[in-house]
């Protein structure tokens, strides 16, 4: 078949959706910095001074001086190596998750595994990846996956096996998050609506079923608490409501533009809101910047989402494509819940706010999210056949042509 070049389709290092990450991360130094700005400091403090006073703003500053050997690192591995050993990678990772699980000894949530210096990894966050490349792979082997019951059990194995490892280990966020991504990979992957419906429908009964069990029970588990307190925050604003309670206050203070970095007195520096520099880091935004800053945050946000799903567009191999919609999956969720939680929109789960809250599992998982981004646009073909359409993404047409390969 004759072939031409393509701008779109080339093989190519996307320097915008890296431009446009790293920018975002430096940025979440900074808004580190001004959450954990210590009430012994002075505000005339030079900006390099805040930084190095603040343990954990000099410790994500580190975080992100590894980011780039990272995504460097996975895009140098080729893809058909990557495709090859996805079962390897996706063992290597449940293994981890039960020696977590295992060995833990913390009470309550049991994510967390203590490597050297008092730094942790959290397994669960690795687990992700190691999901999207599991299910990328599955997905390409067949036009129509999980439209038997041999594979329909496999794809849902592969999910529910780690799935229920993460559940023992009390991470209920983590959990969410395979499951959103899974359902992004399922609808742009082409299982049937039919089978979406049906697992949506399970799901959800599944959730309301559970919950009913938990009040009939009269469980004190932490997490029915917090739905509770996020269907009644007034009863419950000064306990299992009050970090959410307080986000609240705390973003509605900084008003149009904010009230600026450092400024003593204020609420990021009196610790209104506890670990504010962690999952709470958009509380912290909304002071110090205000509306126009919470504004060009989720800005950026949806410029990264949208990249990747025009980068995803015009990748013809299925199993590349899936990683990306997997990895945009992943980054789209962790928005949505980090964001709606801060507005007390949705329960508090733990979802850290990519690329801007503190923590290493974080911070490198998402760069390897996008290093495997890169490396799928890295190794992917620059020509595509001639008769093949050039028009932009129609939304009403996309699942179609995405499952096609189409464009």
């Amino acid at each position: 078949m004759t072939v031409t070049e393509n701008r779109h389709s080339r093989a190519h290092v996307d320097i915008v959706l890296l431009a446009l990450v790293f920018a975002l991360s430096i940025f979440g130094v900074v808004a580190v910095c001004v959450a954990t700005y210590s009430p012994d400091s002075t505000s005339d403090t030079s900006f390099l001074n805040h930084i190095f006073e603040s343990s954990h703003a000099v410790r994500q500053a580190l975080f992100l001086m590894v980011a780039p050997l990272v995504v460097g690192v996975i895009m140098a591995v080729p893809l058909d190596m990557l495709r090859r050993y996805t079962g390897h990678i996706y063992w290597a990772s449940f293994l981890l998750l039960t020696v977590v699980t295992i060995f833990n000894r913390a009470q309550g949530v049991k994510a967390w595994l203590d490597i050297i210096w008092g730094y942790t990894i959290q397994p669960s966050e690795f687990a992700k990846l190691s999901m999207i490349l599991m299910l990328a792979r599955e997905f390409s082997k067949t036009d129509r996956p999980m439209s038997n019951t041999r594979s329909f059990l496999r794809i849902f194995l592969i999910v529910i096996i780690p799935g229920m490892v993460i559940l023992l280990q009390g991470e209920t966020g983590s959990l969410l998050v395979i499951i959103f991504l899974f359902a992004v990979m399922m609808y742009f992957g082409n299982v049937s609506l039919k089978t979406l419906g049906a697992l949506a429908a399970i799901a959800i009964l599944g959730v309301l079923a559970l919950y009913g069990v938990m009040i009939a029970t009269g469980s004190t588990d932490y997490r029915l608490a917090r739905i509770a307190g996020w269907l009644n925050p007034d009863l419950y604003s000064t306990s299992d409501a009050y970090q959410q309670t307080q986000s609240k206050m705390v973003i509605g203070s900084g008003g149009l533009t904010g009230i600026g970095m450092f400024v003593n007195g204020s609420m990021a520096q009196l610790n209104y809101v506890p670990a504010d520099w962690t999952d709470f880091i958009f509380a912290t935004i909304g002071e110090t910047w205000g509306f126009v800053g919470c504004v060009s945050v989720l800005s950026v946000y949806v410029l990264i989402l949208v990249r990747m799903l025009y980068l995803a567009w015009f990748t013809r191999d299925k199993y590349g494509r899936m990683i990306i919609i997997g990895v945009m999956g992943m980054l789209l969720f962790h928005v949505l819940e980090n964001v709606a939680m801060t507005l007390g929109l949705m329960p508090i789960t733990g979802i850290p706010l990519p690329f801007l809250s503190y923590g290493g599992s974080n911070m490198v998982t998402n760069m390897a999210g996008i290093g495997l981004v890169m490396n799928v646009t890295r190794n992917r073909s620059i020509s595509i056949p001639v008769n093949t359409p050039q028009t932009m993404y129609n939304p009403y047409r996309i699942r179609k042509q995405f499952k096609t390969g189409t464009r």
